[in-house]
């Protein structure tokens, strides 16, 4: 496999998965590039102005120090233990650590409510966890974990470095099958609570394609990926992607600010970024005459549809492309732009070499050229998740057979025009795409609920030009109780207490009822294609 596409159909028509019957990153990926000793996988840094930097060899020997303090605290092969981490050099070690080990980390967002953690140490059947000292009690509860390991000094926690520090820097990785699970990702959907995608070593594996052939990263590129810890775009770009083609990465633990982005792109020459697309509306805004930007040769884009005139103008800002992409969490990065292929003004590209989609109409006919359907991509494909942990009909209800195979259901709206290139036009859910989270309306709405003030309500996806969507609740307040700005202030806080912030409503309408079916059900499409029309009626003004 070269990092190199000269011609996607040959590339494409070529391609044959290569998975091994084992796979352990830590070891196979890991301790085979910390064979030379002075070569960069990382480099950390806040806005604090501290700086950090580790070769593969010290993250080889840390994750094996992480990977027998976790030994000594009895979790084994196959535990889950949970990671909730900010952009801290230890969220690399923990994760290396726990798959060397055989444990299945689960990476979870900085900003999860103790419900959030709870939740997901209940159904994972956790039984260790790594967080910062802020947030070790969001862990209280009634669970026992048998490893409780803090960044930062905490009562009933082992210290992060202190425990690392007692242990050996050897330690011989399992052998991990390659359908042997090795992680979990939750991830909000449609109806209930997040669910919580499983993946193979095999994906851990596979997901290397991705980065050889969408920034083609090679053991000299220095990459910055701006995800959120918990998302699995951290994975891919942070993790798996980039130091499976021996590139090193940057890690900045810092509030977002445009003119920071440049300053840290200069500095440390960084060749490949990677951004969501709320972030790249604003950086096109700045003036980057100050700034250095000469060793970039490419930044891609994924989590939420990247605008065209975005694209455009981050061209003739920078001077280098611009390529969206699309995945899910259940299968990773499926369709993008490639370096060497002409990019189509809102495409989101063809399909990564290996991967099979086609499109369905609701009929589960083949649509026709143009023609609007349902992304479905053919299984088996080794990105694609194992299954939801511990809910198997939710995994089978995902699997649609057509034409004398297994497809996996995206839940998204596409067409395909005659050259092959994919058009995302929308979800065929509620789910909400908010700045690159996936927000699932009955979290929020569950929330809202709770408030003294609320009798029912209904929560949809608003357009919004900065973040794509943000999430908007539908009230039907109690009996006597007027709706007004402090009563939706009220909510709102209320939302951001008892669930993760990120996911608050930021409209709010009172209304007198919610458009429901004659069985009772509430109606969120009729309340969002209104939604819609409205900011298209708006938009036209």
């Amino acid at each position: 496999m070269k990092n190199a596409m000269l011609d996607y159909s040959s590339t494409y028509g070529a391609f044959r998965w290569e998975v091994p019957s084992h796979f352990n990153f830590g070891g196979d990926v890991i301790d085979v590039w910390a064979k030379d000793s002075n070569k960069l996988a990382l480099i950390c840094c806040d806005d604090q102005g501290r700086e950090g930097r580790f070769t593969f060899a010290e993250i080889s020997g840390l994750s094996n120090r992480f990977a027998n303090l976790l030994q000594q605290l009895g979790i084994g092969r196959g535990d889950r233990v949970l990671v909730m981490l900010p952009r801290l050099p230890e969220w690399q070690i923990a994760m290396v650590g726990c798959l060397k080990l055989g444990a299945i980390p689960i990476p979870c967002i900085d900003m999860l409510t103790s419900g959030d953690v709870a939740y997901r140490i209940e159904h994972s059947g956790a039984r260790g966890a790594v967080t910062t000292a802020a947030n070790v009690a969001k862990f209280n509860g009634p669970w026992t974990l048998a490893a409780r390991v803090s960044v930062g000094a905490a009562e009933g926690w082992i210290g992060f470095q202190q425990g690392i520090a007692g242990c050996s820097d050897r330690f011989a990785p399992v052998r991990v099958e390659a359908d042997e699970p090795a992680i979990i990702f939750y991830t909000s959907g449609s109806t209930g609570k997040p669910k919580g995608v499983t993946h193979a070593s095999r994906a851990l594996f596979a997901w290397r394609v991705v980065a050889m052939y969408w920034p083609a990263l090679t053991s000299s590129d220095l990459m910055w990926c701006t995800a959120d810890t918990g998302w699995s775009k951290a994975g891919t770009s942070i993790l798996f992607g980039p130091w499976s083609c021996g590139a090193a990465v940057l890690f900045y633990n810092g509030r977002f600010d445009p003119k920071r982005r440049f300053e840290l792109l200069d500095k440390y020459r960084v060749t490949v970024f990677c951004a969501a697309a709320t972030e790249l509306r604003q950086l096109v805004l700045q003036d980057v005459c100050p700034y250095d930007l000469s060793a970039l040769r490419l930044a891609i884009s994924a989590g939420e549809t990247v605008n065209p005139e975005i694209i455009e103008r981050w061209r003739s800002l920078i001077g280098v492309p611009l390529l969206d992409g699309y995945g899910l969490t259940e299968t990773l990065m499926n369709v993008v732009n490639y370096p060497r292929m002409p990019v189509k003004p809102g495409s989101m590209g063809r399909p990564l070499p290996g991967t099979e989609i086609a499109v369905f109409d609701p009929e589960n006919r083949p649509a026709m050229e143009g023609q609007p359907g349902r992304l479905m991509i053919r299984l088996p494909n080794p990105q694609a998740m194992i299954g939801n942990w511990n809910d198997p009909e939710l995994s089978q209800a995902a699997i649609v057979r057509l034409d004398g195979g297994e497809w996996f259901n995206s839940g998204d709206v596409v067409k395909v025009d005659d050259d092959g290139y994919i058009f995302y036009l929308g979800r065929s859910d509620d789910v909400i795409n908010s700045a690159g989270y996936r927000i699932g309306p009955v979290e929020v709405e569950n929330a809202i609920i709770e408030h003294m003030a609320v009798q029912e309500c209904a929560v949809v996806g608003s357009p919004d030009a900065e973040r794509g969507e943000i999430v908007k609740a539908f009230v039907v307040l109690r009996p006597g109780i007027a709706g007004s700005d402090l009563l939706a202030k009220e909510i709102q806080e209320h939302v951001k207490r008892v669930t993760a912030p990120y996911k608050y409503p930021r409209k709010i309408e009172f209304v007198d009822g919610l458009p429901k079916t004659a069985t009772g059900k509430i109606q969120r499409r009729v309340l969002r294609e209104r939604e819609h029309a409205q900011t298209r009626q708006r938009t036209a003004q």
